[in-house]
């Protein structure tokens, strides 16, 4: 059984801002949610554990906008890089569980992190109480316009060619997007170098200053370049074949084995937190994210929109962490 059945500045801000101003064009109204039992009386604080510029930032960042207009108080991003989402995410595990401060997450950190490392600091079951799941997307394989690599079979034989000279960015070590390369050269033969970055955003920087020839990541991130023919889509890791990836073809579609691969962004508060203020949350994000320029958005963005309980957002947690955990340790991947 193949083995993946079983296993610069302006760069970095460009994602965020051309969804930030799209916003801004007439928005739909947004229907109030009263507080209740007095929350919530204060800013929100949403920690994203990546540099500005990736698709978790961007995807935090789209909910903030309007969040406050549903909840009557401010939201805002508060960045907290490093460890592969590691350190954003314990810091929010080690946070007053008061439905104040929210974790913005993904499967990467949640379901492959805890795994990857020794210790990641959290414990994606314990600490956290699942909000809502915001989106489900592929991953997009992308190369700088002016690249000579047309398609991903002029990646494939270049790879094939010469193992190793080609090198792919991803957002960090163990993360979805490194696992598409491990799986790629495992089952396929198409083996590339790995070049981790701490986020999105960094690794866009040296895309688009020819410092790599690969970047594979979240289709949020890369969106906005897509459209502005900054980058190239070689190919995407799920059927979602969605706003400016719907003529993108799919690894699967090309006939690379076990390449279907699904990102996620969600939403997470501290375990402990009071249930009536898990719920005002889920309600107030969800109202957010069915706004029809906020839906659009992620739409074009190249995912769906997910906006489920935290029931459904936490059965579906289980799963990818029983997933993803019999992968990262069948492919002997550590990041410690």
């Amino acid at each position: 059984m193949p083995f993946a059945s079983r296993i610069l500045h302006i760069a970095r801000y460009a994602v965020a801002a051309a969804w930030l101003a799209a916003l801004a064009l007439q928005p739909a109204a947004a229907e109030p949610l009263a507080p209740r039992n007095g929350f919530p009386s204060q800013t929100v604080k949403f920690i994203s554990p990546f540099p500005p510029g990736g698709g978790n930032d961007a995807t935090a960042r789209l909910v903030t906008t309007r969040l406050p207009e549903i909840m009557g108080q401010a939201a805002v991003v508060d960045n907290r890089g490093g460890a592969g989402g590691n350190i954003g995410a314990k810091a929010v595990a080690d946070a007053r569980p008061d439905g104040y401060t929210v974790l913005t997450s993904q499967v990467s950190i949640m379901a492959v992190n805890p795994t990857l490392y020794a210790a990641p600091g959290f414990d994606p079951i314990k600490n956290f109480i699942p909000i809502t799941q915001i989106n489900a997307a592929p991953l997009a394989l992308v190369v700088d316009a002016s690249s000579p690599l047309k398609s991903f079979a002029d990646l494939a034989t270049k790879a094939k060619a010469s193992p190793g000279k080609v090198t792919y960015a991803t957002p960090g070590n163990g993360t979805l997007s490194h696992l598409v390369g491990v799986v790629l050269a495992k089952d396929n033969g198409v083996e590339m170098t790995h070049v981790p970055y701490k986020g999105a955003g960094p690794a866009l920087t040296d895309l688009l200053g020819g410092q790599v020839d690969v970047l594979v990541t979240s289709t949020a991130s890369v969106a906005g370049f897509v459209q502005n023919g900054k980058l190239r889509v070689l190919a995407v890791t799920s059927p979602r074949r969605i706003g400016v990836f719907s003529k993108v073809p799919t690894l699967e579609e090309l006939g690379y084995a076990g390449a279907r691969f699904e990102d996620w962004y969600g939403f997470f508060a501290p375990a402990g937190t009071p249930p009536e203020r898990v719920a005002y949350l889920n309600e107030a994000i969800v109202r957010t994210l069915h706004l029809p320029e906020v839906s659009k958005l992620v739409t074009d963005g190249g995912s769906e929109v997910v906006a489920n309980s935290p029931d459904a957002f936490a059965a579906q947690l289980r799963q990818d962490i029983d997933r993803w955990s019999r992968i990262v340790k069948l492919s002997g991947a550590r990041a410690d």
